[in-house]
């Protein structure tokens, strides 16, 4: 994901003391949110806008990759209704359609990006807790049940 510039409205707020009681409005918004965004796909969709720019539907699904077309139609149609896609109709025959993140997706691609560079920075870290987590289960899964799992 292309790095970015942080947005001085939300590093101005992270410098701010936490809220002691939460609007349950924006509480219900930020769980809302985050289960959409969440989701592999509208990641990845952000992420290749955020790439490349506006892009054709066609062109955007090969840019996400093995995505089939009903899955990308529902995530960019979800994406349009939140606010963080603009799609641009071409009166033309055959239709051409234009895909392009709005200047509210654009936000929440460089919050993405932190994660990005998060996953960056402790990737071995995270690697090594995995390997050490899959060693220590298989050895658990072995004393428990010993004709299950065959000894490597």
């Amino acid at each position: 994901m292309r790095r970015v510039l942080a947005d001085p409205q939300i590093e101005a707020r992270r410098q701010q003391p936490i809220p002691e009681e939460v609007d349950p409005a924006i509480e219900a918004l930020v769980h809302d949110i985050i289960g959409k965004v969440a989701d592999k796909w509208t990641m990845l969709v952000l992420e290749a806008l955020h790439e490349h720019g506006t892009l054709r539907f066609t062109q955007l699904g090969k840019a996400v990759g093995r995505i089939s077309q009903k899955m990308l139609t529902q995530t960019v149609r979800q994406m349009e209704q939140d606010g963080l896609v603009r799609r641009t109709v071409h009166p033309v025959i055959p239709p051409h359609v234009d895909y392009a993140l709005t200047p509210l997706g654009e936000s929440l691609g460089a919050a993405f990006c932190g994660v990005w560079i998060w996953a960056e920075t402790h990737h071995a870290e995270i690697q090594r807790a995995r390997e050490a987590f899959a060693a220590g289960d298989a050895k658990e899964a072995r004393g428990r049940h010993p004709a299950a799992v065959q000894k490597s």
